[in-house]
């Protein structure tokens, strides 16, 4: 049977954690889905977990390589991927039982759509909902707040040209993506439930990023999304020169002040 969904699932030493990351796959109400398993050059017992799966479940894939970073990786389990939707998952981070399940139904139904994502519980050495929200590009632009735990159609992540191998360190290629989407003006359903666990710990990758490493990424991405980031300066400059114009206006005050504070506007609008 074709999977519909493949789970995509770097790991680099993640053998402290792969084990509950599999298990949550293993348990979803969803089943027409694969997990690629992609060994990026670890030196722990990572291959051992990975190969018990493999063993246990046809649906359980792995591939072993060289270290090559998160983007590479990512690409290089994806161009194997059977499915039509496509679902990366941290090798530290936990799917809940019917996320795949309820991306799958709007996916299916909804050809309009693109990316499925949700809210996350926290769990580690951090406790609490992530609150994520839905996607705009505006925010998107100012910092990424969108995990890399989402389902989207891989046709969607093909016409972008997949994850950036490029960047100067890894970390923010989930950024990248999601700014690609935007560059094509991709549509984002967000799910306002908690859709998967994100772990927090000391040795997660973000952890380590210094400042220096964080401005070289982001100037990398700055660069490539130049045309993005001046179109929206643009639109903001506009909509701030319309709105001072307005406010110049005493017949404009009037108006917002009564419609802000009673609902209703008490002068007719002049052009």
């Amino acid at each position: 049977m074709k999977p519909i969904l493949s789970i995509i699932i770097p790991c680099y030493n993640a053998a402290v954690t792969l084990e509950e990351t599999l298990q949550s796959i293993f348990v979803q109400d969803f089943q027409k889905w694969e997990a690629i398993i992609v060994n990026d050059g670890s030196t722990d017992y990572t291959e051992d977990i990975a190969l018990q799966w493999v063993k246990n479940d046809s649906r359980f894939h792995y591939f072993s390589k060289p270290n090559e970073g998160l983007g590479k990786t990512r690409n290089y389990g994806i161009t194997r991927a059977q499915g039509k939707y496509i679902l990366p998952l941290d090798a530290d981070n936990l799917v809940m039982p019917d996320f795949a399940k309820n991306a799958v139904a709007i996916l299916e139904v909804q050809n309009v759509i693109d990316v499925v994502h949700g809210n996350a519980l926290f769990i580690g050495e951090k406790t609490g909902v992530w609150n994520i929200g839905a996607y705009n590009i505006e925010k998107m632009l100012l910092d990424n707040y969108i995990d890399a735990c989402a389902i989207f159609r891989k046709s969607t992540w093909e016409q972008v040209g997949g994850y950036e191998e490029n960047l100067p360190y890894d970390g923010l290629e989930d950024w990248d993506l999601w700014l690609a989407f935007g560059t094509i003006q991709a549509k984002f359903y967000f799910i306002d439930s908690i859709t998967f666990q994100y772990r927090v710990s000391k040795n997660s990758m973000i952890k380590k990023f210094t400042a220096e490493m964080k401005l070289a990424s982001r100037s990398y991405i700055a660069k490539k999304y130049s045309d993005l980031y001046q179109f929206q300066y643009c639109k903001f400059v506009r909509e701030h020169d319309n709105l001072a114009s307005k406010l110049t206006n005493k017949r404009f005050v009037l108006n917002a002040f009564c419609k802000t504070f009673f609902g209703f506007s008490i002068l007719k609008s002049t052009k």
